[in-house]
This record gives structure tokens, sequence and C-alpha cells, in this order.
């Protein structure tokens, strides 16, 4: 399977080497962190590459970076191809599209499809997608792009409470609606969900990331239980956007051959997030926050939380616009990023002292764009991270250098 991918990627790298007339080549517009649209365009307002009359288009993006982290006065430095990611999109008819998104990530060791499926365009407030979706958790799992972030790496909320990129086979609908300065989206999904390892796994946590690395969710559910995914989201042109969505289903292994092995037990998201731009500064705000209920079960320790919360903010101020070092349209930024990370929120049942397994982390970040597609960003991360009895936290802090840029 991992051969019959990189055959495809090297096909279609070379159509998009190839020395073609210009006047064949048509590139499509590319999304920004300023752009207008709602989260839920992030999927397709991305830049391809069409050859001619082609029906496929193709495009991709790349980040890679340096990191030089210090724990507790404990330094590493380390080079990094944290991912690449490979677009593939065909407009079967005029209101049939397809998409997927292949990403290979650590410099190939792992080939993931995060994306790859067909909508169907009956009605602007009514359309169908199957096939291999993302779920619309938040507003990041959906416009999680590289070359959209100021930062070098991902919120540590959205990756190591929710599980990024999460996405599974299964169907839904969506559709917007536009009045004036005013839109208006929404999406419903039920596919495969999560699965037992969530609390089963080598963190000695409530861990939903652990989830991504069954493979076999593509083909089956782990319990005959569909996942359900839904988002609402307003945008105003001159205020911003705010989403409301939630993600809840039966994650354990109730049943097996009629013979009942436990209770049904739920996992229940909760999320809200919300962009802006201050008109008078032109400073872009950008953040997401996200409660999580697990029905854990009694014989399990009170390390494994059933209660999780955290969230980001992102505040970025464009410092100077125009041509710089020969880029026209260039950008410089100047971001600050604050996070928080509770994974087992409460109290201990012995003590009611309080369960402590969390992080805080703020990050400023300097960085240049030469064009709306690539960006070149020096962040410095402090971080403070406590174990669950709360004893003096972790302190960790270092510089981050990276680039990332659509292709």
């Amino acid at each position: 399977m991992k051969n019959i991918f990189l055959i495809l990627f090297v096909f279609l790298s070379a159509i998009c080497s190839a020395q073609i007339d210009s006047t064949l080549l048509k590139q499509t517009p590319t999304d920004t962190i300023l752009s207008k649209g709602l989260n839920m365009d992030a999927v397709y307002n991305r830049p391809f590459l069409q050859v001619g009359k082609l029906p496929v288009s193709v495009g991709g993006y790349i980040e890679a970076d340096y990191q030089f982290i210090g724990e507790d006065g404990i330094n590493e430095g380390t080079f990094r191809i944290p991912r690449m990611t490979l677009f593939v999109a065909s407009s079967i008819h005029r209101k049939i599209k397809f998409l997927s998104e292949i990403e290979l990530e650590e410099g190939g060791k792992e080939i993931v499809i995060e994306f790859a499926a067909v909508d169907f365009n009956f009605h602007p407030m009514l359309n169908l997608r199957g096939g291999v979706v993302m779920s619309p958790i938040g507003a990041f799992n959906q416009n999680h792009d590289g070359p959209k972030w100021e930062f070098v790496d991902r919120p540590i909320a959205m990756t190591e409470m929710l599980p990024a990129t999460w996405s599974n086979v299964g169907f839904g609908l969506y559709g917007k609606q536009f009045n004036k300065d005013w839109a208006y989206g929404y999406e419903v999904y039920l596919t495969n969900g999560f699965d037992d390892s969530i609390i089963n796994n080598s963190e000695n946590r409530t861990f939903l990331p652990a989830s991504k690395s069954n493979a076999e969710r593509f083909e089956e559910s782990s319990n005959g239980e569909p996942l359900f995914t839904g988002k609402l989201a307003i945008r105003n042109s001159n205020i911003g956007e705010i989403g409301f969505s939630y993600m809840g289903g039966i994650y354990n292994t109730h049943e097996e051959d009629g013979i009942i092995l436990d209770k049904k037990r739920r996992l229940d998201v909760i999320a809200l997030d919300f962009n802006s731009t201050l008109p008078w500064t032109n400073t872009y705000i950008v953040g997401e926050w996200a409660w999580v209920s697990v029905d854990v079960p009694e014989t399990f320790s009170q390390q494994f939380g059933d209660k999780q919360k955290g969230g980001f903010i992102d505040i970025v101020q464009p410092l100077k616009k125009g041509n710089i070092l020969d880029f026209e349209n260039a950008v410089l930024n100047l971001s600050c990023r604050l996070e928080y990370v509770d994974w087992n929120v409460g109290t201990f049942n012995e003590t009611g002292g309080n369960i402590s397994d969390d992080l805080w982390a703020i990050t400023p970040s300097f960085s240049f764009r030469p064009t709306a597609q690539t960006v070149i960003r020096f962040n410095y991360r402090v971080m403070q991270q406590q174990d669950i009895l709360g004893n003096p936290p972790a302190k960790i802090g270092g510089i981050q250098f990276g680039i990332s840029s659509y292709f």
C-alpha cells in the first residue's frame, strides 16, 4: 500500500514539475489566516495547480523546522520534517467534487489519509459528503494547514487532548448561506468512532489521540456504534466567526459475538472556536477551547480523568506590509500564543485535593511571509507541566525555527 502511494506521489510530482506552457496553468487563490470564508471552507480553499482542461488538480504543503528545547536544564537540538501533505482534487461534474489529502509524516515514515471524500452539491444549504471525512470538532481540526499559522508546533490542546486532523469513514450533510455581511454554516456527520485505546494506552491517562493509531477504523467500527459530529458557525465580515461544535458516541467494545462485555460508555466533546480581526490595528485573534467528558470504568485509577479541558489563543500583529527584500506584498508579523490543558479535571476521592495533570505554555513568535502561501517563523516556547500529584512542575523552554509553504 505504501508503495502505491509513493508511486502516485512521484507521478503527480512529475506532472507539477514538467515544462508546460504557462497559458495552460491555472493557480487558484490562496487561503490565508485572514481569509473571509468560514472554517468549513478550508478543506477546498487551498492553492491547487490545474493543467489545461484536465479535471484533476494537485497541490500540497511542506513543513520543516529546527528545535533547541531544554527541560529542567537538559537541552537537546534536532532538525525535523514533521509532515508533507499532498492534495489531489477533481471536478467530476459541476455539482460533484472529489478531494483527497494524503500526509507523509516524519519524512515518509508514516503515510496517512486525512481526507478523501466526494461531495454532491444539491443546494447551498444541502450537500452530501461521503468517504474519509474530517470531523468538524472545533476549528483547528479542519483548518490545520501549516502555512496558515505563525507557530512551528500545532496547539497542544488540539493535538494532545483532542486528536488533531481526526478523520474517519462516514457520511454527512453540510451547507452554508450568505446574507449581506453575514454567513451561516452547518455540518453533521456519522462516522466510525473511537475505541478502548483512549483509556488503554501507553500515556497512562485518558488520551483521545491514541485512537488515531488504529488504522482499522477506516475499515470497520470497533463497536458498531456511530460517532456523531455536528457544528454550527456564524460569521460577520466586520466582526469575525464563532463556531459551536459537538462530538459524541460510544467508544468501548461493549459486546462481542452476542456476549455483553461491559455497559455502553460514552465520549462527549464540546468545543467553542472564534476568530476576528480588529479593524483599527489589523490585529488577528484566533482561539479555541474544548471540554471532554469520558465515562471511565470504576476499576480504573483516578489518574484516568473523566473530564478534560483546554485550548489556545493566538494574537497576530502585522508590523509591516509591502515590498520587503524584493518580495511584493510581504508581511512581518509579531505574534503570541497562550495555551492551557488539563487532562484530569477534578479532585482526589480520598483527600479532596486537586488532580494536577495539567500544562500551560506561552510562545512569542516573529514571522516573515514573503507571500501569502509561505511563512518563515521563529518561536520561543516557555512551558510548565505538572504531574498528577502536583509536584514542582517540569520547566520546558527553547527556540524553534521553521518554514512552511504550499506548493
